[in-house]
């Protein structure tokens, strides 16, 4: 999760993360580029003491203007439309979960499972046990097996709101009466924290996402637990 003055992202904890931190690194250099060309050339326009006011055209600059910003952007526009396909690639999903959104807490249901449902509410500052995070922890934590292709079916019940979790590169929108779906592979056991991230009233700010992630062992006995 994140830390005070943090600067850059969160650690990434699943593949799709790992690739939209290795195209944001990418781009960035390349704008730093940019940044730099642009102003040393206005370094060297403001310093120099050569002027020549009489140019009425230039074809080759001109050209290399114009070539040179294409080529910039097709750099940047192949890397995102790989991640772009890779982030709305569903294969053979090995668990899904439906994310409820309602005003303001989330109910989860593993869909391969009978009856195995619960709504998550955040722990309210003065029930927080010691060393737990606030306005973070919630009751009913989200248990998902790691190494596992995971589907998220996410919708809302009465407004607008949205499922994410930054470290896994998930954001999608809850909206009521649509069904929106996303996938995530979890590559280390841990704790995820999120939030909604649509403002959703007066108590937006107090719906946290908690995912725990466990090795498929551990994640049977939590689910034969629930279940009985």
């Amino acid at each position: 999760m994140a830390h005070p003055l943090q600067l850059g992202f969160q650690d990434a904890m699943s593949p799709v993360m790992e690739e939209l931190l290795h195209f944001h690194d990418h781009t960035l250099m390349i704008v730093f580029l940019i940044s730099t060309l642009v102003l040393y050339i206005i370094t060297l326009m403001m310093t120099t003491k050569l002027t020549y006011t009489n140019t009425m055209n230039a074809q080759e600059v001109e050209m290399i203007w114009t070539i040179l910003p294409a080529i910039v952007l097709i750099t940047i526009a192949l890397p995102s439309l790989r991640v772009l396909y890779l982030m709305d690639e569903i294969n053979n999903p090995h668990l899904t979960i439906k994310a409820m959104g309602h005003q303001w807490y989330w109910t989860y249901e593993y869909t391969d499972y009978e009856n195995l449902e619960f709504d998550s509410y955040m722990i309210h500052t003065q029930d927080l046990p010691n060393g737990y995070f606030r306005l973070l922890e919630v009751d009913h934590r989200m248990v998902m097996p790691m190494e596992s292709p995971i589907r998220i079916l996410i919708s809302a019940e009465d407004v607008l709101h949205s499922w994410a979790i930054p470290s896994l590169g998930v954001k999608t929108d809850a909206v009521p009466g649509r069904l929106n779906q996303t996938t995530f592979i979890i590559t280390r056991p841990g704790m995820f924290y999120g939030q909604c991230s649509e403002i959703c009233g007066a108590n937006h700010s107090f719906m946290p996402i908690v995912v725990e992630s466990v090795p498929l062992q551990y994640f049977e006995n939590w689910s034969s637990l629930m279940l009985s």
